[in-house]
C-alpha cells in the first residue's frame, strides 16, 4: 500500500466502525487463517467486527482460535444479509473479484460500506476503494502482518493472530518450498514464532489428522495417475463414485495434487474431481518453473489463480474435460519439453 492508502485506512479505522471480512468461497488454510488474524487484530481496536464466509470449509482449519464465531452464508443467509448491510467497512482477503464469493456475491455488491482488498492475485478488479494487491507476496496472511505493521501495530500482535497468520503463510507456500516464500516470508515466520504461535502443534493440526478414509481416498487417486510423457505432465482423476465410496469430506483432497507434481521430470500437475451435487468438474492446477497455470486456467478453464498454483473447472464429463485437456496440451508441447 502506498503512504495515501495507508493515512485513509488509518483514518477510517480511527472510530470505531462494523466490520465484515470476508474469504473467498471454499476458503483455503490462507483465507481462514488471514480473516481471523485480522478479526482478532479489528476487535482490539474496539471494532464490531464479524467474518462471514460464504461456506463451510474442512474440519482441519477448525482448530484456530476465533473460528467458531465465523458466520457462514451459506447455512445463515438472513442474519450474514444483515450484517453486510449494516457494515460501514467490508474487508476482502485472499480474492480480488467479488465473482469469488459465489451466492454471497449479488448482497456484496450492494452494499454501500467502504471495500479494502487484501490479496495477492493477479489481475485484480476495482471495485475497493482501499486495495493492497501484491502478487509478489507468498500469501496473504503474509500480507495481513504487513498490513498490522503499515497501522503501526506489530508490537500488538497476539499469540491467537500468529497461530492465524503462521497457519496461512505455511499452508499457501507449501510448507515453505514455493517461489514466492523469500527471506522475508521467513523473517516474519520466526517473528510469528517469538509472538506465540506454536509451529509444531500448528503443523500437526493441520497435515497430521488424517482419516482413515481419507489416505485410502489418497491411495485411490493415485492409482488413477496418467503420466503424459511427450509434455511433462501428469494429471489424477477421482470420480464420484469414489468419493462415495471412501467417504467423502470437505478438504479430503487437499494438496493431492502435488504428488503429482513430485514425480521427477514433470513440470505440470492436474487434478480433476467430479463434484458430489452439481454436473461438472473441479480442478487444481500445479506447475514448476515459469509455466503459468494461472493463464492457462484463465485461457482454457474458467479459472485463474498464480503462476504455479490455479484452479479451474469444466462443465463437460470427466471423459470429454480429460479428452479437451490433452488436446489443449499439444499447443505447450515447446513450453513444457
Amino acid at each position: 500500500m502506498n503512504e495515501v492508502e495507508i493515512q485513509g485506512v488509518k483514518t477510517l479505522l480511527q472510530t470505531p466502525q462494523k466490520i465484515v471480512i470476508i474469504p473467498h468461497k471454499n476458503p483455503d488454510g490462507d483465507a481462514i487463517g488471514a480473516t481471523l488474524a485480522l478479526w482478532h487484530y479489528l476487535k482490539k481496536q474496539q471494532h464490531d467486527a464479524v467474518i462471514i464466509a460464504p461456506n463451510d470449509y474442512p474440519e482441519f482449519l477448525k482448530w484456530m482460535p476465533g473460528e467458531s464465531d465465523i458466520v457462514k452464508f451459506d447455512y445463515e443467509k438472513d442474519r450474514a444479509t444483515t450484517l453486510l448491510e449494516a457494515a460501514n467497512v467490508i474487508f476482502t482477503l485472499d480474492f480480488n473479484d467479488l465473482s469469488r464469493i459465489g451466492d454471497m456475491e449479488t448482497v456484496v455488491a450492494a452494499c454501500k460500506a467502504t471495500f479494502v482488498m487484501i490479496d495477492h492475485h493477479q489481475q485484480p478488479s476495482d471495485y475497493a476503494k482501499f486495495m493492497y494487491s501484491d502478487t509478489s507476496m507468498s500469501s496473504t496472511c503474509e500480507m495481513i502482518y504487513n498490513f498490522i505493521s503499515f497501522l503501526g501495530d506489530e508490537n500488538r500482535i497476539t499469540p491467537e493472530m500468529a497461530s492465524c497468520m503462521y497457519t496461512g503463510i505455511m499452508t499457501d507456500t507449501g510448507s515453505f518450498r514455493f517461489k514466492a516464500t523469500t527471506s522475508t516470508t521467513h523473517r516474519i515466520i520466526a517473528n510469528l514464532i517469538d509472538k506465540g504461535a506454536e509451529n509444531a502443534a500448528i503443523h500437526n493440526a493441520i497435515y497430521d489428522t488424517n482419516s482413515l478414509s481419507r489416505l485410502q481416498l489418497l491411495g485411490c487417486a493415485l492409482k488413477n495417475l496418467v503420466v503424459l510423457e511427450t509434455y511433462n505432465t501428469v494429471y489424477i482423476t477421482i470420480s464420484k463414485d469414489e468419493l462415495t465410496r471412501y467417504d467423502f469430506k470437505k478438504g479430503d483432497t487437499e494438496g493431492f495434487v502435488n504428488y503429482g507434481l513430485s514425480l521427477k521430470g514433470i513440470k505440470f500437475a492436474a487434478i480433476f474431481i467430479e463434484n458430489m451435487q452439481e454436473p461438472y468438474v473441479k480442478m487444481s492446477l500445479r506447475s514448476k518453473g515459469n509455466f503459468s497455470v494461472n493463464e492457462f486456467a484463465r485461457t482454457h478453464f474458467n479459472g485463474g489463480g498464480h503462476t504455479n498454483a490455479a484452479g479451474g473447472r469444466s462443465d463437460d464429463t470427466m471423459e470429454a474435460t480429460i479428452d479437451r485437456f490433452t488436446k489443449i496440451l499439444t499447443a505447450y508441447k515447446e513450453e513444457l519439453s
